[in-house]
C-alpha cells in the first residue's frame, strides 16, 4: 500500500483541484487550477495532513493561455512555510507503460469529495498528442470518472505509487471515462528542474544536472540558438545513429529526454551537452554548475564541477631529432576515443616546424566526428614550455591566433614520456574530480628563490593549480617550474612576458596578474580550462590595444592522461 501523505487539495476562489508536494515547499498543479491566482488567494491542504489550509503563491508558469487546448498547463507553487511531508517520488517515464498495460492510480478532490477519492486508469499508449499529452483510458467500465477536481493530480504506478505524470485534462461529463496525463518528461519542458527529480538509471546527478542547466540557458538566450533542436540531435548521435522521431523535435527538452531514455548511445548525451555549451552565451553555465536551492530540502548545496568529459585532442609533439638543434621531429595526430591516427610525421629544421604543423594540424580536423570538442594540445621540451604556440597564425589565409581559434593547451614532453608521472596525474585527475573546486597555488615573483625540492614535495601532497607570476626565463624561474613539472601538477597558467625576475621587483605585473587569475578560476572545474581560458584568448584579441588584456599573453599547461592514449617512450636514439 503506498502513501497519499503529499497528494494535495487546491483552492483558488471557488476553484477546486489537485496537486502533489515535490519538496518541503513547492506543490505541483496545472495553471488552469490557479488561473485567478492573480486576484484570488491560494491555498493547499493535504490529504493525509490536519487539514490545515497553507497559502502559497505560483512562481513559475509553462505558459498556459486560458485555452483548455493551450499548452503549458503547470503551475509551481510555493508554500509559505515548509511542510515535514514526505514529498513525491518519481519514476523512469518509460514504466507508465507495458503490456500488458499497467495499472495507473489518481487521486483527486471532485465535489463532495473534500478528502479526496481515487480512479484508476491506463495509459493508452506512449505516444503524445500534440506533442504534449498523453490519453488517459479507464481501467475498468466501471469506477470513479476523471471529472473536474482530478486535474493537477498525480498519476501514479499503483503498484510502486511512484508518479509518471499529472492529470492536465479531465471530462466535464460524468460518462465520459478518458482524460489526458501530462507526463512527467513534458512537464520539465516547462519547469527543468523537475528533471533532476525524474530517475535515468545511466546518468549520474551532475551530468544531468549540467544538462538541464544548458538546456534552461539555452531557452532562455535572446535572439534564440543559431542551431535548431534537431540538428544538434543529429550532431549528437552521428551519422550512422537512429533517426529522430517522425514527429520531430519541438524544443531543446525534447532533445534532452529523447537521448536519455531512446538513444542507447550514452555518449551521446554527453555530445549533445557540448554541443549545446558552444551556443550558450553565459560562461559560468557553460563551465560550472551553479547552485541552486534543491528540490528536496530547498537548501543551496555547495558548487559542484562536472567530471571531465572526453575531448578529442589533436597533438602536435615537436621533439629533438638528435640531430642537433637545428632538426626536429613533428608529428602531429588526432585521437577520436581512445584511437589514435597520426595525420603526418617528419623530422625538419626548425624554420620548416611552423608550417609542417598547421598543415598537418589542419588535415587532423578530417578525422575528428563532427560532434568531437577539439583540443589542441602542443607537446614541447621543458626549454620551450614558453613558445607562443598560442599566437601563430592559423593558416595564410587567416592571421587571427591558433590560440583563438580552438582551446589550446602545452604539455611537457618529458613528463609525457614519464610514466611514473603519468600515473600520479590519473591519480591527481580522480582526486579533482571528487572535490568541489581545485585552488590556486601562486608561485609570485618574490618567491622564486625558494628551494625546488620543496616546492616538488609540497605539490605532490596537493590537487592544486598552480600560477607562476613570472614566465620560464625569469632569474630563478626555470628550476621551480620544472620542480612542479616533476611534482605532477595537472595544471600551470602564467604570462609568457613581463616580470624577468631580480631583487626589487619593481613596477612587477606578476601579483596583478595572479590576482587576476584567481578571481577568474574560482570555483572553475580545471577540466573545463582549456575552454574557458580559449574565450580569454579571444577576450584578450578584441580588446583595445593601448589597453592589453591582462591575458593577452596567458600560457597554460594542461594535462589529463585520461584524454590520451599512453605515449610511447623512444627506445633508440631517432636519427635516420
Amino acid at each position: 500500500m503506498t502513501s497519499a501523505s503529499w497528494h494535495a487539495r487546491i483552492r483558488c476562489g471557488r476553484d477546486t483541484g489537485a496537486g502533489f508536494l515535490v519538496s518541503d515547499r513547492l506543490v505541483l498543479t496545472c495553471a488552469h487550477v490557479v488561473a485567478g491566482s492573480s486576484t484570488e488567494g491560494v491555498s493547499v491542504s493535504f490529504a493525509q495532513g490536519t487539514g490545515e489550509a497553507i497559502a502559497a503563491r505560483v512562481i513559475a508558469h509553462g505558459g498556459w493561455d486560458g485555452r483548455d487546448t493551450d499548452l503549458g498547463d503547470l503551475a509551481v507553487l510555493e508554500l509559505e512555510r515548509q511542510v515535514t511531508i514526505k514529498p513525491a517520488v518519481f519514476a523512469a517515464p518509460t514504466e507508465a507503460y507495458g503490456d500488458p498495460p499497467r495499472k495507473l492510480l489518481v487521486y483527486g478532490f471532485p465535489k463532495h469529495y473534500d478528502e479526496g477519492t481515487l480512479a484508476e486508469y491506463r495509459a493508452t499508449t506512449d505516444q503524445l498528442i500534440a506533442g504534449e499529452w498523453v490519453q488517459l483510458e479507464a481501467w475498468a467500465a466501471h469506477g470513479q470518472p476523471l471529472v473536474p477536481g482530478f486535474s493537477g493530480a498525480a498519476v501514479t504506478l499503483a503498484d510502486t505509487g511512484r508518479v509518471v505524470g499529472m492529470v492536465s485534462a479531465a471530462a466535464r461529463d460524468s460518462g465520459i471515462r478518458n482524460g489526458r496525463m501530462l507526463p512527467a518528461h513534458v512537464m520539465a519542458r516547462y519547469w527543468p528542474r523537475l528533471a533532476d527529480l525524474i530517475p535515468t538509471p545511466e546518468y549520474d546527478g551532475p551530468q544531468k544536472e549540467r544538462l538541464r542547466l544548458l538546456v534552461e540557458a539555452a531557452s532562455q538566450q535572446q535572439g534564440g540558438l543559431e542551431c535548431g533542436p534537431e540538428r544538434l540531435y543529429r550532431d549528437a548521435v552521428g551519422r550512422l545513429g537512429p533517426l529522430p522521431p517522425l514527429s520531430g523535435f519541438s524544443c531543446l527538452w525534447d532533445v534532452a529526454w529523447y537521448l536519455l531514455y531512446e538513444v542507447p548511445d550514452p555518449e551521446a548525451v554527453a555530445r549533445f551537452t557540448a554541443r549545446l555549451a558552444d551556443f550558450v552565451e553565459d560562461a559560468p553555465t557553460r563551465f560550472a554548475l551553479r547552485s541552486w536551492p534543491d528540490a528536496r530540502n530547498g537548501t543551496a548545496p555547495a558548487r559542484r564541477a562536472e567530471t571531465a568529459r572526453s575531448w578529442s585532442p589533436i597533438l602536435v609533439e615537436i621533439a629533438p631529432s638528435g640531430c642537433g638543434d637545428h632538426q626536429l621531429l613533428v608529428e602531429v595526430s588526432a585521437y577520436n576515443g581512445r584511437h589514435r591516427r597520426v595525420v603526418g610525421s617528419r623530422r625538419l629544421p626548425a624554420e620548416r616546424v611552423r608550417a609542417y604543423a598547421l598543415e598537418r594540424l589542419d588535415e587532423a580536423y578530417h578525422e575528428l566526428e563532427p560532434g568531437a570538442r577539439e583540443l589542441i594540445a602542443f607537446v614541447l621540451p621543458r626549454r620551450w614550455l614558453n613558445l607562443d604556440v598560442a599566437h601563430w597564425q592559423r593558416s595564410p589565409d587567416d592571421d587571427s591566433p591558433l590560440g583563438c581559434f580552438a582551446p589550446l593547451v602545452v604539455m611537457g614532453l618529458e613528463r609525457r614520456r614519464d610514466f611514473g608521472l603519468q600515473h600520479k596525474l590519473r591519480q591527481k585527475w580522480q582526486q579533482i574530480d571528487a572535490q568541489p573546486a581545485a585552488r590556486l597555488h601562486r608561485v609570485g615573483c618574490g618567491s622564486l628563490g625558494q628551494d625546488p625540492r620543496t616546492l616538488t614535495v609540497g605539490l605532490r601532497r596537493s590537487t592544486d593549480i598552480v600560477g607562476f607570476g613570472a614566465p620560464p626565463r625569469a632569474v630563478g624561474a626555470r628550476r621551480l617550474f620544472h620542480a612542479t613539472l616533476n611534482a605532477a601538477a595537472p595544471v600551470m597558467l602564467w604570462p609568457r612576458t613581463g616580470c624577468r625576475g631580480g631583487p626589487s621587483h619593481k613596477d612587477c605585473r606578476g601579483t596583478a596578474f595572479l590576482d587576476r587569475l584567481a578571481e577568474h578560476l574560482t570555483g572553475m572545474p580545471p577540466a573545463e580550462l582549456p575552454a574557458y581560458v580559449h574565450e580569454l584568448r579571444e577576450t584578450a584579441y578584441i580588446a583595445e590595444p593601448n589597453e592589453p588584456h591582462w591575458a593577452f599573453d596567458l600560457a597554460l599547461l594542461w594535462e589529463d592522461p585520461r584524454c590520451l592514449p599512453d605515449p610511447v617512450g623512444y627506445q633508440h636514439t631517432p636519427v635516420g
